[in-house]
């Protein structure tokens, strides 16, 4: 058992578990085409997130030309360059799958307002005073 958890933590990346269901990110990975490699982006709302260790994956939801399009990506996968936070969302779900069924304004999720700590910044405390 000692070979094969040598094995899954030597694939295991740490630095891609930055968000969570309800985000909206930007998933950049690669795509081969032949001999040719490039890295395309897909930006949609995080909607589930299954699994644990090395079987961990993630489903990112979005409108395309008016129709919903859904792609499972696995986190520790080598295609996947970088995971980008785009926007904070504020749920209380662990799935957000009841997105499906709304269309236009109610399928939005609210942004999460992170506040920034008291002693932030003198600039911003002296623009704030000055309004």
């Amino acid at each position: 058992m000692n070979e094969i958890q040598a094995i899954e933590a030597a694939q295991m990346k740490t630095e891609l578990d930055q968000f969570k269901v309800g985000d909206t990110v930007k998933v950049h990975f690669k795509i081969v085409e032949g001999k040719t490699e490039r890295v395309q982006i897909y930006e949609g709302l995080v909607i589930a997130i299954k699994n644990s260790k090395v079987g961990k994956t993630f489903t990112v939801r979005k409108i395309s030309y008016g129709v919903g399009v859904e792609r499972v990506f696995p986190i520790h996968s080598p295609r996947i360059v970088k995971v980008e936070l785009v926007r904070p969302g504020k749920v209380r779900r662990a799935k957000l799958y009841y997105i499906r069924e709304k269309i236009g304004k109610s399928a939005k999720i609210k942004e999460l307002i992170i506040k920034k700590k008291p002693g932030a910044s003198k600039a911003a405390q002296t623009a704030d005073a000055d309004n």
